[in-house]
């Protein structure tokens, strides 16, 4: 009799932890956990941040995936603006299931909610990166919190390159080469009970279940119970089984997690791809309110890790 080989988490927890760090010049950077999240200080985001001052937040971001600036007194303007460093342009929000209660005018990069006691879903209650369905997903999103609850409504964040290396090598080896559909509609018609417009339909793309990161070069995990609805390359059964122990794995896994708490004039910056996150709906009836910016490179996950590479 052997015992199970279940010290995989222990180790990468480890390689994570060790892997040298450059020491920051222009900002301060407080982990909020060893393996998810940081606060980052020294920043004013109502004013043009110099290339050294952003290449510093982008590491920041890089190295822990989720990062929250306090006290940032800043305009939509100054939202949009620094979103727009982190790549190529904003994500248009211009689905029927993506108009959320919000004030003024519909802006398309703007994806604005207030969930309140009449609410009956609130925007993201579950695990997922943001809208994975697209052909091109979105890289970053940058989210501010303008009314929050006066207890709960945290944001938990989980590491998908950990997710991936938990996991042992036989069943990395299965699912490296694999790919699955990613379907708009298994959220928000489903999940919200959402309709599109006359004449759309929500996207739904297929993309690989573990992709190579562009920027860091590292693998992670990416499918998520919120768009994922099966491996293309499996039975329905095979596909099922598989998916869901994937799903419960990111959920059980408290070492790869992190909650962000909410505080007035807060920015909230998560890498898209390389994380998932969980809006927590524990504060019924009170209200919480949010608006949030997001970016997209023009990247296809499949450009990432090709199936050759992945059989190799």
């Amino acid at each position: 009799m052997s015992f199970y080989r279940d010290f995989n988490d222990k180790l990468a927890i480890e390689a994570w932890t060790t892997a040298r760090r450059a020491p920051y010049e222009t900002i301060q950077v407080r982990q909020l956990s060893p393996t998810v999240g940081a606060e980052i200080g020294g920043v004013d985001l109502s004013k043009d941040l110099s290339d050294a001052q952003f290449a510093e937040i982008r590491r920041a971001l890089d190295e822990n995936l989720a990062i929250v600036f306090r006290d940032q007194e800043i305009s939509k303007e100054d939202h949009k603006r620094f979103a727009r460093r982190f790549g190529k342009g904003l994500h248009r929000h211009e689905l029927a299931a993506t108009r959320f209660r919000h004030d003024g005018p519909f802006d398309p990069e703007f994806l604005s909610w207030k969930t309140d006691r009449d609410s009956r879903f609130t925007a993201g209650d579950g695990w997922h990166p943001d809208v994975s369905c697209d052909p091109s997903p979105i890289a970053v999103s940058l989210l501010r919190v303008t009314k929050a609850p006066p207890l709960g409504g945290d944001t938990a964040f989980a590491n998908m390159y950990l997710a991936y290396e938990f996991l042992s090598d036989p069943i990395k080896q299965l699912l490296d080469g694999l790919t699955a559909i990613h379907d708009g509609s298994l959220a928000w018609t489903a999940g919200y009970g959402a309709k599109p417009d006359p004449g759309k339909t929500y996207p739904q793309s297929e993309h690989p279940v573990v992709v190579m990161h562009p920027r860091t070069g590292r693998k992670f995990l990416y499918v998520n119970a919120s768009f994922t609805s099966h491996i293309v390359q499996l039975t329905r059964k095979e596909s099922d089984a598989l998916l869901q122990f994937l799903f419960r794995h990111v959920e059980g896994q408290l070492a790869l997690q992190a909650r962000v708490h909410w505080q007035p004039n807060s920015l909230l910056v998560w890498d898209n791809w390389a994380s998932q996150h969980h809006a927590v709906w524990d504060y019924y009836p009170e209200e919480r309110w949010g608006e949030r910016v997001s970016v997209v490179t023009g990247e296809i996950p499949q450009a990432r890790l090709g199936l050759s590479e992945a059989a190799e």
